[in-house]
């Protein structure tokens, strides 16, 4: 069982001065759930090396049980440390994709002709593609075997206008997932604010939130 996970590369929120990138809980949860059930894992990001972290996902109110395992895993430090770049993978040579999120995803995997075409390549071999949080934004230029956007008339959900507000970045991010997943003709449904939500249709498999991260792991782990 071959799995890809793909990070952001991005690290600058907006131009507020401040950094962003991917959700450290968002990653290790997924990590783990996928090795533990066996799974070889490749991670991958557009730029390649280390790539950003979101450093309000390193703060403490926002550790886990797999935050903190993965702290103290010099082999998946490892891994991080050295992700492949994207335009060098395929999708042939995996049974699915994982897209942890973080504000970053929505500055350059969302446009990125790269991730774009990947996910292309994943559901026109009908493989599973999976992303939580923000990462569904990545979603925002993928067509599917149609033509028509990859989530029209799919259940999806992804990160709520209303976590957006409070995390106060609704002016700031380029676009907002729920508006965007709806805008695409995605059907899209969403839990309480921070709870887990996790969708799966067909192949496609999209959560809310960090809390949601485990269980579309999961969930991908059903579809495979």
């Amino acid at each position: 069982m071959n799995i890809l996970m793909v990070l952001t590369s991005h690290d600058q929120l907006g131009d507020t001065g401040k950094k962003t990138g991917f959700w450290l809980e968002e990653f290790a949860a997924p990590y783990y759930v996928l090795k533990d059930a066996g799974a070889d894992i490749v991670v991958a990001s557009p730029k390649g090396g280390q790539p950003p972290l979101d450093p309000k996902s390193d703060e403490p109110d926002a550790q886990s049980e797999d935050t903190e395992r993965f702290k103290a895993d010099a082999d998946a430090q490892k891994v991080l440390a050295h992700t492949v770049k994207l335009d060098s993978v395929s999708a042939g040579d995996f049974d699915a994709v994982f897209y942890p999120g973080g504000h970053g995803p929505l500055w350059d995997l969302a446009e990125d002709k790269t991730s774009i075409s990947l996910i292309e390549a994943f559901a026109r071999a009908d493989k599973p593609v999976a992303a939580v949080c923000h990462a569904p934004g990545v979603l925002k230029s993928v067509k599917g075997a149609d033509g028509e956007p990859l989530v029209k008339g799919r259940k999806v959900a992804g990160f709520t206008n209303s976590e957006e507000e409070a995390v106060g970045l609704t002016d700031v991010v380029p676009f907002l997932v729920e508006d965007m997943l709806k805008a695409n003709g995605g059907d899209y449904s969403k839990g309480a604010d921070w709870g887990s939500h996790v969708v799966t249709d067909g192949k496609l498999v999209t959560g809310q939130n960090p809390a949601s991260s485990r269980e579309a792991a999961e969930a991908l782990l059903k579809l495979l």
